[in-house]
């Protein structure tokens, strides 16, 4: 009897705590929201409506898609996003919705533009080259324009190539000129080594990190990248040389990098089969 009871007692606590576990309403808000910006962010998924609840570690997803790929990448989303573990899909695939409203596609479009532009922005400003240059930018289904006036070809040529290697970009309009003025007063006072702070090394890894993570001719994830006082170290593996090239550029030009090593990044070598 006194083992039945204390039996009884031990289960009770355990339904107890599990409960407590999937309770946690700032845990779960907190999971919801991770899930449903991913999911708004995703240029497959952000027009439709996608419901998202999250108990615990599992995540239920309601609401209606086009078709069974769209089903299943919300699901892999959702096992992707941390601290879910199981999911209940709930989604329909409706394939009349090819006909839904135009305003949700062009909604969506305007969602992804303006992302697209803020992307390139904080490229921008993440550059010794252009960080105080005003540079407009501007994102239409994929086509950027570039407006603004600098002091310098490099810093025209910068924001043209920042733009077209920044992933989702398919045609840019570099629309910048040159400030004949400010150009003549930068050539009478050229600019040495910087006078400012010096980042620390977090945020520079973190900057280049994305700006791996943003370039359609990377793969962010197989750079490792370090710093120690601005001397930055890249490791791990890419796929050509040119890659190489375009790793090591990246990162020299990001503010507080003062100098790059890449003897340990090294280029995949191709296996014949």
């Amino acid at each position: 009897m006194l083992i039945s009871t204390r039996m009884s007692l031990l289960a009770a606590s355990l339904v107890f705590i599990c409960a407590s576990v999937s309770a946690d309403p700032i845990q779960n808000a907190r999971l919801e929201g991770s899930l449903q910006t991913a999911l708004s962010l995703n240029r497959m998924l952000n027009p439709f409506r996608i419901g998202v609840e999250v108990e615990g570690h599992q995540a239920r997803l309601s609401g209606e898609v086009e078709n069974e790929v769209e089903r299943q990448l919300a699901e892999h989303i959702a096992l992707a996003t941390r601290g879910i573990e199981q999911v209940d899909n709930r989604l329909q695939v409706k394939p009349e919705l090819v006909e839904r409203p135009l305003e949700l596609r062009a909604y969506a479009q305007r969602l992804e533009d303006a992302t697209l532009a803020a992307v390139i922005r904080a490229r921008l400003l993440w550059s010794r080259t252009t960080e105080k240059a005003p540079i407009e930018v501007q994102s239409s289904d994929g086509v950027v324009t570039l407006r603004g006036r600098v002091d310098s070809p490099e810093a025209k040529e910068l924001a043209g190539v920042v733009a077209r290697t920044t992933d989702g970009v398919h045609l840019v309009n570099n629309l910048v000129s040159l400030d004949t003025a400010a150009m003549a007063k930068a050539r009478e006072n050229p600019v040495g080594a910087p006078t400012g702070p010096q980042p620390s090394d977090s945020w520079v890894v973190d900057k280049i990190q994305n700006s791996y993570r943003f370039s359609r001719n990377l793969d962010g994830l197989n750079i490792k990248v370090a710093s120690e006082e601005g001397m930055v170290r890249l490791s791990g593996e890419v796929v050509s040389s040119e890659q190489k090239t375009i790793a090591v550029e990246i990162a020299r030009q990001i503010i507080g990098v003062r100098g790059v090593d890449a003897d340990l990044l090294k280029v995949a070598t191709k296996v014949e089969g």
